[in-house]
């Protein structure tokens, strides 16, 4: 019972007997979409690149991945318990400019307009409202997270694979265990593992000083996960020798709490109701009004047929 999606020219292996849920981490989008477009304007004078790629995203994604499931995420800008834990969480990170948070509003319009139900939740991030929900939807739906960035990676199992951009709003890639596993040589799980080690530059986790990507990689391909690497150490004919011994020991405290950083929780307080998500429940004709309105003619016949 096997069927295909066809993603970019490559088949990837989907199961039919399943439906489709697709999650979308609206910030990584809408930032990813500012970057990537030059600064358009509707008729009235005002931005709307973010607004614009975003829907298309959304467009392409409809037509492309027919999900049965549809929810969208946002991060809220108060701090999460990540900021709370460590201060320096996501500080380098350059302020959103004020030409960008104004474009929010209008996403969530197009998102009501498609009738799609929207999660954010005081405290958390988007990515660990996804998190849960692919954890409610278990094993009989199959999860498909859209996102700009690669930090839900390691949500893929069998049932959970991740739709992102590689570069602009156009170059898409699938992730699923196969293809983290040829990036990585690592298993899904085991990327929260990695980041302990190599730490995140662009969420400011520190991880542990001087190991990079090929030392974590061996060394979680060698023992398995950050606290098997630990219970090696302890071992008195210990494969893992000074110097890198002596790093791993001094940073063990940041290790283990840049994994925990890393790590994307399962549960968020929300009320989470799969009949609430389908697909077919919009009206088309406010669509298109919105979209003129927006002054996105182009995307009126990238609407998918009903």
């Amino acid at each position: 019972g096997k069927k295909f999606i066809m993603c970019h020219g490559e088949y990837i292996e989907t199961n039919k007997h399943m439906k489709r849920l697709v999650l979308i981490d609206s910030n990584a989008l809408i930032h990813r979409s500012f970057h990537a477009l030059p600064p358009l304007t509707t008729k009235k004078g005002e931005l709307v690149n973010a607004v614009y790629g975003f829907t298309a995203v959304l467009l392409r994604v409809l037509k492309e991945l027919k999900p049965d499931y549809i929810v969208a995420t946002f991060d809220l800008p108060k701090p999460t318990f990540r900021h709370r834990e460590y201060k320096a969480y996501k500080s380098t990170r350059p302020k959103t400019p004020e030409e960008l948070s104004q474009q929010f509003s209008k996403v969530k319009e197009v998102i009501k307009a498609f009738d799609i139900p929207i999660f954010e939740k005081e405290g958390f991030e988007a990515d660990d409202i996804i998190g849960t929900i692919v954890k409610k939807t278990g094993k009989d739906i199959e999860d498909i997270v859209v996102t700009g960035d690669l930090d839900t990676l390691q949500l893929v199992d069998e049932n959970t694979k991740v739709y992102t951009l590689k570069k602009g709003i156009t170059d898409t890639v699938i992730y699923d265990e196969k293809a983290v596993d040829e990036r990585y040589g690592l298993k899904p799980e085991q990327l929260v593992d990695f980041k302990g080690l190599k730490g995140d530059p662009s969420d400011n986790i520190p991880g542990v000083p001087g190991i990079g990507e090929k030392t974590a990689i061996k060394l979680l391909q060698q023992f398995g996960s950050l606290e098997d690497i630990y219970k090696e150490i302890q071992n008195p004919k210990s494969k893992i020798q000074d110097p890198l011994k002596a790093r791993l020991l001094e940073n063990k405290a940041q290790a283990i709490f840049s994994k925990k950083l890393a790590t994307i929780r399962y549960d968020v307080p929300i009320k989470f109701n799969l009949k609430d998500c389908e697909t077919e429940t919009y009206d088309k004709q406010q669509v298109i009004k919105l979209f003129q309105e927006l002054d996105f003619k182009s995307l009126i016949n990238r609407l998918p047929e009903r």
